[in-house]
């Protein structure tokens, strides 16, 4: 069992930068596929962005693809969504998952993920 944690969001303008931090109960950096994943009220769960383990290859998607980035701290079980140049459509809770590395692609199945975060709310506004 994983337990993760979500920390960074608020309220930005548009243009301006945000960092989310996701935090582990025990190490994943090496053993699962970690993913950004992002909801808005009445949508389904999008898939934002992944590190694969060890190597640590990202996916993107393509909303998010030259704006984010994706990056993971071993030492401190931590992965990173750095958000550049939001816009007010970025606005969602943003969570946080771990999933099997097989399923670290550029899909983002949802289902696939086993363990999730509580989410964080980030705001942009215009």
């Amino acid at each position: 069992q994983v337990q993760l944690a979500e920390s960074g969001g608020g309220s930005v303008q548009a243009g301006g930068s945000l960092r989310l931090s996701c935090t582990a109960s025990a190490p994943t950096g090496s053993r699962y596929c970690m993913g950004w994943f992002r909801q808005t009220p009445g949508q389904e769960r999008e898939g934002v962005a992944s590190i694969y383990p060890g190597l640590g290859m990202t996916y993107y998607a393509a909303s998010a693809k030259g704006r984010f980035t994706i990056s993971k701290d071993h030492a401190k079980n931590t992965i990173y969504l750095q958000m550049n140049s939001l816009n007010p459509e970025d606005t969602a809770v943003y969570y946080c998952a771990a999933a099997q590395p097989k399923y670290c692609d550029y899909l983002f199945r949802v289902e696939k993920y086993d363990y999730w975060g509580q989410g964080t709310q980030v705001t942009v506004s215009s």
